[in-house]
């Protein structure tokens, strides 16, 4: 009987635990006939205020912010068509309402974000195909590694100007080589050297006649007389 009893007990405060950790049911404070309802009122106003042009007469911020992603979506999307379905996800305060909409050239969402029961956030964003991800994540690649290739070229190029950054240096400050000095022409070189050779003979030509007449005087030396000059008569030369 005791065990039956503890099993009983065991069993009654397993219930008790379970009922306690059960959350209690979130009511929506909005309806989803009422949020797919308010979707497609927000995105026909939408799309009437591109066509009509009347941004700058809008005052909420959050109904121009949806205008502007409208616009911005509108060059891939193309022009608005219909709703094709509605996805609602509604809390007690907030939730979130998106709209798929048919383009004339691509399909895209329109989120609501609506935060404490009030509309805080309309974007829309372009529904692309798988090949046209691709597609532009290619390209972004590409214009990436090109950007980066391009700076790397444009580096090299300015490191190999470093070598001729010393020469233009240089050129502008030079300084003008000193002029080499000027030596002036020997002139009447022949002249010069016929008149050293005649003076070199003279003096020969003189010692020679000095000795003769000491000689023919009976002197010792020449040291008596003086030649002072030396005339030529004829083939002879005379002592003057």
């Amino acid at each position: 009987m005791k065990k039956w009893l503890l099993v009983l007990g065991m069993i009654t405060c397993m219930f008790g635990l379970t009922a306690c950790g059960s959350k209690e049911e979130v009511t929506p404070f909005m309806s989803e006939t009422e949020a797919e309802e308010l979707g497609a009122q927000i995105v026909e106003t939408v799309n009437q205020y591109v066509v009509m042009g009347i941004k700058d007469q809008v005052a909420d911020p959050a109904t121009l912010s949806a205008i502007e992603s409208w616009e911005a979506a509108a060059e891939d999307m193309g022009d608005y068509v219909e709703i094709i379905s509605t996805t609602v996800e509604i809390g007690e305060k907030d939730g979130v309402i998106d709209v798929r909409v048919k383009g004339s050239v691509r399909e895209a969402i329109v989120e609501i974000v609506i935060d404490n029961k009030a509309i805080t956030g309309i974007s829309t964003n372009v529904e692309y195909t798988f090949g046209e991800k691709m597609e532009k994540a290619a390209l972004n690649t590409l214009l990436g590694m090109g950007t980066v290739f391009i700076v790397l070229i444009l580096i090299s190029l300015i490191i190999s100007c470093f070598g001729f950054i010393p020469a233009i240096q240089a050129k502008f400050t030079k300084k003008p080589a000193p002029q080499a000095r000027k030596e002036e022409p020997v002139e009447n070189v022949p002249a010069q050297i016929v008149e050293n050779e005649e003076l070199s003979d003279d003096c020969e030509l003189v010692a020679v006649i000095a000795a003769a007449i000491a000689a023919s005087q009976g002197a010792s030396s020449t040291d008596g007389f003086v030649v002072r000059s030396i005339r030529r008569a004829g083939n002879k030369w005379q002592r003057g």
